[in-house]
């Protein structure tokens, strides 16, 4: 017995505990500018995908808030789209590790512009209804046209979402190719 037990200790001596092999992620790296300035960000990132050769950019436009991303040389500018796949948000293409990627990042628009111009508009239609209710025009007492007993900004308001419709609906059009 004495001899099995010296033995089996020999033997789970000579055997690591936990055999593990360590290898290397693929690698690139990346130089990434915004609208042609900078860079504001040089990273390492990791290639995914089944032949691990594809750049992860769903996490960069998610992490620097762009919508789109490009290639980019810093002597010529920007040139074409880098196409992400929808499902899993890498690239198409393919990468070598350990190269060196320029990207240029265009940012997502912001909600401040739309919804200036939008209140702007209504804030001058609803000055020139104003006025033309105080003040009516010639033409409008000689044909004896009556607008109603409403506040001008609802006017105003119902003229910027017909133009706004009006606009969309004829983009639709198009699209389907009723409109010329």
């Amino acid at each position: 017995m004495e001899e099995k037990t010296e033995a089996s200790e020999e033997i789970e001596e000579s055997v690591p505990l936990a055999a593990s092999v360590k290898t290397k992620a693929p690698e690139v790296e990346v130089r990434l500018y915004r609208q042609g300035k900078g860079p504001i960000a040089v990273f390492k990132s990791k290639l995914g995908g089944w032949d691990q050769d594809q750049l992860e950019i769903g996490d960069i436009l998610h992490k620097y808030g762009f919508k789109s991303v490009y290639a980019f040389n810093p002597d010529s500018g920007r040139g074409v789209s880098i196409r992400i796949h929808p499902r899993n948000g890498r690239s198409f293409l393919s990468y070598q590790d350990g190269s060196v990627i320029f990207m240029d990042g265009e940012p997502k628009d912001s909600l401040i512009k739309p919804v200036t111009k939008i209140l702007s508009g209504v804030a001058f239609i609803t000055l020139v209804i104003t006025y033309l209710l105080k003040e009516p025009p010639e033409l409008m007492k000689k044909l004896n046209i009556s607008v109603g007993n409403f506040p001008p900004w609802v006017l105003a308001c119902a003229v910027i979402v017909f133009t706004r419709m009006r606009k969309r609906t004829k983009d639709l059009l198009k699209k389907y190719g009723y409109w010329n």
